[in-house]
């Protein structure tokens, strides 16, 4: 296809199903001057490449002839953001939606009908025509222009053949009664597509409209949307956060329930990042804004989503393949029902043409149609709605196969920093060499001495001053604190400097063993005790890995790590591992590991195990809403929970399982009616209650996925 210069974006209301978005692009792709067509049931949004030469209004006029409303959106400059905010209210409230309108205008009329044919029987024929033609003919309408525009076998267009061949056999009360159910049917549909289209998008409502902006020591309230990153905002007990951002001052604890579910709230002190749309509890907070409100997390996750949703799954795709033969097969079939009879063997024209006609309604394929996208779009938002981000229904679909994942260690098994485990002083006073060794690491940026110093605060040691610090490099640090002396480093540089007992070495190889890395402390030239740490796995590491190994998938830990602190972690986790590897390494191991018949998941933080993640047939990037773990990987466990892998796999097949049921409930009753109405038990209503029943089950079946809870 010839590439487009220009590309122009429009919302569109009054979508309901992936046959809706089919009817706009096949009418579109004829206009001359159009390339590249785009249409978004989640989003009510269409997208359409052109050239120079483009005539807006013809596109507008080709839409609204199809039964759909249309408006320039300009959102090629808009962020993510107000794109959703938009999109959550494009389409009108269900009591004052245009089609609801049509579905009580014609329910009256029928009514009307009624009542006029049982005052003044000589006027129930006309009664019933008259209701029947107020719904019919804006159905007609959309059925001739989207025969004109290149679909032919529309929804619409079946159900006018159905309705007037009723009238022509004398059947206007029931064809008014069809009519009437085909109306309230879609109007059901319509209100169903608006609350899954709402679902992820009442994310972005999260955000609150202002913010309280400190500049120079003042403060005033300023439109969120404006806040610019290096701003810094005051965020009071109650309010929720503005932007992504790093707290600068203060402590508190910040509910992050409305995005992440977690129903418990998690302290916050000065460089702790926090998020957009979380509540602030306790106390006040100066938060430094690292993201412009198109960038943070919650816009990011709206619009990634919303693109997710456009990547049709396989069934999906194959479902729309299928529903392209299938309906002309039904007209056919119809058609031979109505005419084969009566010219064989004799039979009634008008009881034959009857069953035609109920054939042709019960073949709609409007719930076969709408049977994956709808439990696709739910089940893809109800995990962004808990931090679970998979991008399109291939992933959703394919993650649920997984039989094989392999984990990276550091920052995803286990926290990624180091944190004190062990205390030893030599005279017992534990509290006073947390207090000297804190005192020399403080204001150094290592990963260790910023352990140190957070263990000390977390015990309330006290951190007195350090004078003539001095780092002695690939040892340690040495300094005077309290009028003594003090070194804190390696074990080997500690024995350079004094005398450490068998019993001390032995506690240390013992620690070594652990994977945990211990740093002796010496005062005026004596041991004075030491103090070990590690980087200690995720409080919901061992939990995630039992659920894994409980569906009979296999688990294994790729790292650089040595292998001595690989061995303690995975002993402790109950893990297979491989150690001490390069990223082209990890990827070797994916390879082998799909050579070997298993479909792999991938889970790390997005960079060093880029290379893996490509290669392995799902890539799960881990992370706290940072850009690494949004724009790498098939899938982006946001909160950074290793139970999020064994909770998207469990999602997985709890949306796979949803569309089994919605194909059978739509090919199932369609199957029965069939039989019935051949067989001459059921007429014309059971068959548009079939369709419609069919439908709106289906529609209803996959909104329960939006009520999905992690285990």
């Amino acid at each position: 296809m010839q590439a487009m210069a220009h590309t122009s974006r429009y919302k569109i209301t009054g979508m309901d199903c992936a046959s809706c978005a089919a009817k706009i692009e096949t009418a579109l792709k004829r206009i001359d001057g159009i390339g590249e067509v785009a249409v978004s049931v989640t989003n009510g949004t269409l997208t359409v490449g052109h050239g120079e030469r483009f005539s807006v209004d013809k596109v507008e006029r080709q839409v609204r002839g199809l039964g759909y409303g249309i408006t320039e959106d300009g959102a090629a400059s808009m962020h993510s953001e107000r794109i959703s905010t938009e999109n959550a209210h494009g389409d009108a409230e269900w009591w004052r939606n245009r089609r609801t309108l049509l579905t009580v205008f014609c329910g009256l009329a029928l009514a009307s009908a009624f009542v006029a044919g049982r005052l003044f029987p000589a006027m129930e024929g006309p009664a019933f025509l008259a209701a029947l033609a107020v719904g019919l003919l804006p159905v007609a309408f959309r059925a001739i222009n989207a025969a004109r525009f290149g679909t032919p076998f529309s929804i619409e267009m079946l159900m006018t053949i159905a309705a007037v061949g009723a009238v022509v056999i004398g059947a206007e009360e029931e064809a008014a009664a069809v009519v009437f159910l085909f109306l309230v049917g879609e109007a059901l549909e319509g209100i169903a597509a608006a609350r899954a289209r709402r679902s992820i998008r009442g994310l972005a409502s999260l955000v609150p409209k202002s913010a309280i902006l400190e500049v120079d020591g003042s403060s005033w309230s300023v439109d969120a949307a404006s806040l610019k990153v290096g701003n810094v905002v005051i965020v009071r007990p109650g309010d929720r956060v503005p932007a992504d951002g790093v707290v600068v001052e203060g402590t508190s604890e910040i509910d992050e329930a409305p995005v992440t579910g977690e129903s418990v709230a998690k302290a916050k002190t000065v460089g702790d990042d926090v998020f957009a749309g979380t509540i602030n509890a306790i106390g006040v907070l100066r938060v430094r804004v690292t993201a412009a409100a198109e960038d943070n997390t919650i816009a990011r996750v709206v619009k990634l989503v919303e693109e997710a949703q456009e990547s049709k799954a396989p069934t999906q795709r194959f479902i729309d393949r299928f529903s392209s033969y299938y309906t002309p097969a039904v007209v056919l079939f119809a058609a031979l029902v109505a005419v084969v009879p009566p010219l064989t063997a004799g039979e009634p024209w008008q009881e034959w043409i009857y069953k035609g006609l109920a054939v042709l309604l019960i073949g709609c394929p409007c719930a076969l149609v709408i049977s994956t996208p709808a439990a696709i779009a739910a089940g893809l938002s109800a995990g962004a709605r808990r931090g679970l981000l998979i991008k399109g229904g291939a992933v959703l679909e394919s993650m649920g196969r997984v039989t094989a994942v392999a984990f990276d260690k550091t920052g995803t098994l286990t926290e990624g920093r180091p944190r004190v485990t062990d205390v030893f002083a030599a005279d017992g006073r534990e509290h006073r060499l947390v207090s000297m060794v804190a005192a020399l690491e403080q204001g150094s940026s290592h990963p260790l001495a910023v352990a140190l110093v957070d263990h000390a605060r977390a015990v309330q040691a006290p951190v007195p001053p350090a004078f003539a610090a001095s780092a002695f490099p690939g040892e340690g640090v040495g300094g005077n604190v309290g009028g003594n002396e003090i070194f804190v480093g390696a074990p080997k540089a500690a024995s350079r400097r004094a005398n450490l007992s068998d019993s001390i070495v032995s506690q240390i190889a013992e620690l070594n063993a652990q994977g945990k890395t211990v740093s002796v402390a010496l005062v005026d030239g004596e041991v004075a005790g030491y103090v070990a740490l590690r980087d200690e796995p995720r409080t919901d590491a061992k939990e995630a890995l039992a659920r894994l190994r409980d569906e009979g998938i296999r688990t294994i830990m790729l790292t650089g790590d040595n292998r001595t602190t690989a061995a303690a972690v995975a002993a402790g986790l109950g893990i297979e591992v491989r150690a001490e590897m390069m990223p082209e390494d990890k990827q070797k191991v994916i390879r082998e590991l799909q050579a070997a018949g298993l479909v792999v998941a991938k889970v790390g933080d997005g960079i060093n195990d880029a290379p893996a993640l490509a290669a392995a047939d799902i890539g799960i990037a881990m992370g706290g809403g940072t850009d690494v773990a949004l724009e790498t990987g098939d899938a982006a466990a946001l909160h950074g929970r290793v139970v999020d892998v064994p909770d998207m796999i469990d999602l997985s097949r709890t949306t796979m399982f949803n569309i089994r049921q919605n194909i059978t409930i739509a090919l199932g009753l369609k199957a029965i009616f069939l039989v019935t109405t051949v067989i001459g038990v059921t007429g014309l209503w059971p068959a548009i209650l079939a369709d419609t029943g069919a439908t709106v089950l289906v529609t209803a079946n996959a909104m329960r996925l939006l009520r999905w809870r992690p285990r």
